[in-house]
């Protein structure tokens, strides 16, 4: 008889999760303090055993955390037998030093664990380099003589200056290593910018919200693409776009990329810039919220500070409430009467698209011109043209000619006036 045996699995690693709670931070006011780096845990891998915070008017310097929670944190390690204590804030490289010195444990702070993720997440190269440059800037401060220093090809024997410590070649090193990372990166931020020029014709409309908000569900429901959905934070790192068919045959580009965090590490946002650009050179942004987050205001603040430090807080917006139909009909009335402005949508049950779809096309009539236009019916070329990049309100045939009332987007309108003017065409501002 054969033994069949079952491949091994590396067992989850077992997390103590711990905070400090401090005067007028985004913890004290949300309903649990520590939901969001449970998350974060867990799409890490890992598994939570154990919770701690302490409510303190200020950090301490030694180790963040007082004495004697310090001493807490040790005992639940203990009961709980965890192999790693995550903390939700960013530690200085004295602080981690000293707490694992106490603990006799590593531990990882905020960043650290956010990085993780987006390592383990990066398929495409720029997300790899992106990735890579955002832990090198993290890594770089905190490299001691006991660091396991980076692997390397360069900076051996002939190559150091007289004296050189190995502290000062790993930081020339990660210097050396920073600045290749961003001169690749800017390459192909270049090319991404030229390839977001090359499609000005049509408007293009961003996903942006918070974390596991459903964003890609919502880009599934509109456009039929087949993109990657989890339910787990930065499911999504690259950006994804997506033709859009609106039903009165406009088309538009929609973008979805990373969701955003409370306090997302400004590594990440420095060293993501040429992903995040997608949404700065959005015409609309789409912001979708999660009806059923208990935090939600808190999480709503913390995405408009990040587009803020992006520079695309000016960009029109549309708010989405997103898995309204998992709410209760009292509490999806009151989330309703909080956000009046906002459309209620079910991307899973698809409740609410028509909608959604109704509010971006009175969006982009209120950008376009309407027009009212005269074109040879034998212009066949032209008016498929007109066609695809505006909307028809009203159309007849007059023997040769074609009349139409036509809505179009005025950087649209410019390079098809010439072509209207060349057929013989006439064209006139219509009443709205």
């Amino acid at each position: 008889m054969k033994n069949h045996t079952k491949p091994t699995q590396t067992p989850q690693e077992r997390v103590v999760v711990a905070t400090l709670i401090l005067p007028g931070s985004e913890a004290s006011r949300a309903s649990d303090p520590l939901a969001e780096i449970e998350g974060l845990v867990h799409a890490a891998g890992a598994v939570v055993v154990g919770r701690l915070t302490q409510r303190l008017q200020r950090p301490y310097a030694r180790t963040a955390f007082g004495k004697g929670k310090v001493e807490e944190i040790g005992a639940l390690v203990g009961e709980t037998g965890a192999d790693l204590v995550v903390v939700d804030f960013d530690l200085s490289p004295g602080q981690v030093r000293n707490l694992e010195k106490d603990l006799d444990l590593r531990l990882v702070d905020r960043t650290e664990l956010i990085l993780d993720i987006f390592a383990s997440r990066a398929r495409t190269r720029q997300a790899k380099l992106q990735v890579e440059l955002a832990q090198a800037e993290y890594m770089r401060p905190r490299l001691t003589r006991m660091w396991t220093h980076l692997e390397r090809t360069e900076g051996a024997i002939g190559a150091r200056g007289p004296g050189e410590t190995q502290l000062e070649t790993d930081r020339r090193l990660i210097n050396r290593k920073i600045s290749d990372l961003k001169l690749r990166l800017a390459e192909i931020e270049a090319r991404s910018r030229r390839q977001a020029q090359s499609r000005t014709e049509v408007s293009t409309i961003s996903l942006v919200g918070y974390t596991n908000a459903g964003k890609s569900s919502l880009m599934k429901a509109l456009t039929g693409a087949d993109v990657f959905i989890a339910d787990q934070m930065f499911a999504t790192l690259d950006t994804r776009v997506r033709r859009w068919d609106l039903s009165d045959g406009r088309a538009v580009l929609l973008a979805d990329t990373v969701g955003f965090v409370r306090d997302l590490p400004h590594h990440l946002v420095a060293s993501f810039h040429a992903t995040l650009e997608e949404t700065l050179n959005a015409d609309l942004l789409l912001h979708v919220c999660d009806a059923t987050d208990p935090d939600l205001e808190v999480h709503l603040r913390a995405v408009e500070e990040v587009l803020s430090v992006l520079g695309g807080d000016q960009i029109p917006a549309l708010q989405i409430l997103n898995k309204a139909d998992l709410l209760p009909p009292l509490e999806r009335e009151l989330v309703c009467r909080r956000f009046p402005d906002a459309v209620v949508v079910s991307a899973v049950k698809g409740s609410g698209l028509p909608e959604l779809e109704q509010a971006v096309a009175a969006v982009l009539d209120r950008w376009s011109l309407r027009l009212a236009l005269e074109v040879p019916a034998s212009a066949g070329r032209l008016l498929a043209e007109l066609r695809r990049h505006g909307k028809i309100e009203a159309e007849a045939f007059e023997g040769e000619t074609w009349t139409a009332t036509i809505r179009l987007l005025p950087r649209n309108w410019n390079p098809l006036r010439i072509e209207v003017e060349r057929s013989g065409g006439r064209f006139s501002t219509a009443p709205a």
